[in-house]
């Protein structure tokens, strides 16, 4: 008896288990972010709300842009979580985002938030413009420590430059929209014809050029601060140079996505991703984060990048990112990494 009782508590325990798995809300969610952090941004999420599961689709910033693109009139994500500003604007005026002022969207930078009356997306984190420079490499081959964009672009550098694709990376696209910016049309591309010449590949993602100087196979990788960082801390020999002129720089943001069916489901996780808890794991990767008054003093993080940011026209850059892209393949795709 004492058995048959047993086995009854057991099929009613699994029964119950099935019955909570079927009532679990799978949301879909796009990102770029490393893989590192939204394992944890998930693992926290799900502890704070066990009846909601996310599978997480992660890929390089032109390849999600481009799928959400495609997949709109049957969109299969319900939110982005970790997308630049910049696409995402692009989305937004293409109608693919569900308007949506999250629980702490008022405690958020004004910098961070949607201006728009009804916002369709807020901001996480932002990172910007740096080199990494291999000092075991550059010594081996006397090469001059860069101080100024236009150094990258002199005849010592000659193949030895590795640069993020900007039609498929949102760092790539920051650094040419933040030259383009900073020193006008003409200049800014009559720049870019010069540092092709030393540019070895375009690579479709914004993590590689650093991870490849850090490994030696380039000596220098145009990338972002928060990597060059921690690679740093971890061993690397490199240094995260930020040029004298300033740069470009972006930030992620979270959105969901118009047509989705788990609609309260992704509103209850932009709640959660727009708070201070959130917030607090984002600045284990980033200095610069939308919630005021959080700080992570990382590690050899380098010196002066709050004066390096340029004034960036996020609209503008959205705004004219296509044309952007469309002339910057025309004048260097063949040097890209093949896809």
């Amino acid at each position: 008896m004492k058995r048959l009782f047993a086995l009854m508590i057991a099929a009613l325990a699994a029964t119950a288990a099935v019955e909570a798995t079927r009532a679990q809300t799978r949301l879909v969610v796009y990102t770029t972010l490393e893989q590192e952090f939204i394992d944890g941004f998930r693992k926290a999420f799900e502890a704070d709300h066990p009846d909601i599961r996310i599978d997480f689709l992660r890929d390089a910033t032109g390849v999600i842009t481009a799928r959400l693109q495609a997949e709109k009139a049957t969109p299969r994500a319900d939110a982005i979580w970790g997308l630049a500003v910049t696409s995402t604007m692009v989305l937004d005026a293409e109608g693919i985002l569900h308007p949506y002022r999250p629980a702490h969207f008022e405690q958020l930078r004004p910098v961070f938030r949607d201006p728009k009356p009804d916002p369709a997306w807020f901001g996480m984190e932002a990172w910007s413009a740096a080199v990494c420079f291999n000092t075991i490499e550059a010594g081996k081959r006397g090469l001059p420590v860069p101080k100024t964009w236009e150094d990258l672009a002199g005849p010592a550098f000659r193949g030895l430059v590795q640069m993020p694709n900007p039609a498929s990376s949102g760092t790539g696209f920051f650094h040419v929209s933040g030259w383009i910016q900073m020193m006008g049309e003409e200049k800014a591309w009559a720049f870019m014809d010069r540092l092709h010449q030393n540019v070895a590949s375009y690579v479709h993602s914004g993590s590689k050029p650093c991870r490849d100087a850090a490994t030696g196979e380039f000596p220098v990788g145009i990338a972002y601060e928060l990597l060059g960082a921690q690679l740093k801390t971890r061993g690397a020999p490199i240094e995260t140079l930020i040029m004298a002129e300033g740069g470009g720089w972006d930030m992620d943001v979270f959105a969901i996505v118009r047509g989705t069916r788990n609609l309260e489901a992704a509103k209850r996780l932009a709640d959660w991703a727009s708070s201070r808890k959130a917030n607090e794991m984002y600045a284990a990767f980033a200095t610069q984060v939308a919630w005021p008054g959080i700080e992570n003093r990382m590690p050899n993080y380098p010196a002066g990048v709050e004066e390096s940011l340029i004034r960036n026209d996020f609209a503008w850059a959205a705004a004219n990112r296509a044309r952007i892209l469309a002339e910057w393949t025309r004048r260097y795709d063949g040097k890209s990494a093949p896809k």
